[in-house]
């Protein structure tokens, strides 16, 4: 009997390993790639994306619209047949735009198209006029002697590129969000930056958050202008004479507002406390109509739950659909979110929510559990022919807002869409629903109901616990 108790442990332990498996069930793969074929030709989430930004319009945070978009959604999702709609409170500081001016004064006066950015100060009365101090990335004006920006208006000129994965934007959000403080910290008067955008034929400057969040910081008057308007002051700094430019700016942050998260649920019939979480944030940036940021995400995950919602029977765990509140001035819907659940993280079975417009998604990476890599390949290989491409050697992520639940420890996928043209309309007025194109909006919805579902019927789970993914990049 000795001989045989190491064999027996060694089963065990094999069965055990075996158990742990993550995998999926042959009629719920079947009943997947129906309902991605399904989604290809439905057009919910374009009636959905129509109705948002029609009835609505713009939806900056805090402004009267956003109460608007609030009531929406919760309508919305009632009325598409969710079996639970509920909100949970975000607090933040409101911010208002009010009105907005820029020219050069000297040596050549002409006007400047621009934008103030979120959380800038206001001018005072009458504006500011500066000379102006030319830097080509933040890491020059980081090098600057303070007595090279003290009293100047502060310019960078770092002019975005298109790629298909808009890697160009961190270094033009890193320099929207962190050259104003920068800026103000070496004793700049102001900032300007060429726009945050791949745009070069269109005076439509970018919107976007600064890094000024908190009211008592030091701060300083901040705009973004639009890449001709850049283009022509750096045609005038180039005649190598003093520039200056009046900034009038009426803006700034008036106090705190409450706004919510709107949630919507599909109730699972064996595990309804397990969730699939999707979605994408409500709020947008003011000139537009919010359409590909992030109508589209919103209409993506409402459209491939409705038709999770239509299937014959239930799925086994909960669809959840997320419509966060104010992420563009700081992710605040995600992070009440992920403060408020980070103790059911463990329930969260697989997340990812759709923050890039509507191109067609081309990439799936993920972020699970060693033993539901399988299942992962298996999603992949349904979504394989409507053009996604799997890399396993990377981590997934869960898209802007549920990267607070990844960072938590939530198991994420990360559906990159194509966003070549992303950023030529990113927070401008050129972003609204002539830019959606319906049948890549239809491949968004396809892949989305395609992993919700399998995630949902999943046999096993993907990994979701406290902590679990803090080596793969997974960050605040």
């Amino acid at each position: 009997m000795r001989r045989l108790l190491p064999l027996a442990a060694a089963l065990f332990v094999v069965g055990t390993a075996h158990a742990a498996e993550t995998t999926l069930p042959a009629a719920a793969v079947k009943t997947a790639e129906q309902l991605r074929d399904r989604a290809l030709t439905d057009d919910t989430a374009y009636r959905v994306l129509d109705s948002l930004t029609t009835e609505v319009g713009p939806r900056l945070a805090g402004s009267p619209a956003d109460q608007r978009a609030r009531d929406w959604a919760v309508a919305k999702l009632k009325e598409l047949g969710f079996d639970k709609v509920y909100t949970e409170p975000v607090s933040y500081p409101l911010w208002q735009r009010r009105s907005e001016h820029g020219a050069i004064v000297a040596p050549f006066a002409q006007p400047l198209v621009l934008t103030a950015l979120g959380y800038s100060p206001g001018t005072p009365a009458g504006g500011l006029t500066a000379e102006v101090v030319k830097f080509d990335s933040l890491d020059a004006l980081k090098a600057a002697d303070p007595a090279q920006v003290k009293g100047k208006l502060v310019y960078i000129g770092f002019r975005m590129q298109r790629h298909k994965d808009g890697a160009d934007y961190r270094f033009g959000s890193a320099i929207r969000t962190m050259g104003p403080p920068l800026a103000a910290a070496k004793g700049a008067a102001g900032f300007l930056l060429r726009s945050a955008g791949t745009d070069a034929d269109s005076r439509t400057p970018h919107a976007g958050v600064t890094g000024f969040r908190d009211p008592r910081q030091p701060a300083i008057p901040a705009a973004a202008l639009s890449n001709p308007d850049a283009d022509q002051l750096e045609r005038v700094l180039a005649y190598g004479k003093p520039v200056t430019v009046r900034l009038d700016l009426d803006c700034g942050i008036v106090g705190e507002y409450t706004g919510a998260n709107v949630i919507g649920e599909i109730t699972g019939r064996k595990h309804p406390d397990q969730v699939v979480a999707i979605g994408g944030h409500l709020d947008s940036w003011d000139p537009g109509t919010g359409a590909i940021d992030d109508a589209a995400g919103v209409a993506i995950a409402m459209g491939a739950a409705k038709l999770i919602h239509d299937l014959p029977k239930r799925p086994d765990r909960t669809i959840r659909v997320i419509a966060f509140a104010n992420e563009e001035m700081g992710l605040w819907g995600a992070r009440a979110y992920a403060d408020k659940h980070a103790g059911e993280v463990g329930k969260f079975q697989l997340g990812s929510e759709s923050d890039f417009g509507a191109g067609p998604i081309w990439r799936m990476s993920a972020s699970v559990k060693p033993e539901a890599r399988g299942a992962i390949a298996q999603i992949a290989a349904l979504l394989a022919p409507i053009g996604v491409q799997y890399e396993p050697g990377q981590p997934g992520g869960g898209g802007s807002d549920l990267s607070q639940m990844h960072v938590r420890g939530m198991a994420a996928l990360s559906l990159t869409q194509d966003g070549t043209h992303y950023f030529d309309w990113h927070h401008t007025a050129n972003d609204t629903l002539d830019k959606i194109v319906p049948k890549e909006l239809a491949q968004n919805v396809a892949v989305y109901a395609t992993f919700a579902y399998l995630a949902a019927q999943a046999d096993g789970d993907f990994g979701s616990a406290p902590g679990a993914f803090t080596g793969d990049g997974a960050r605040e």
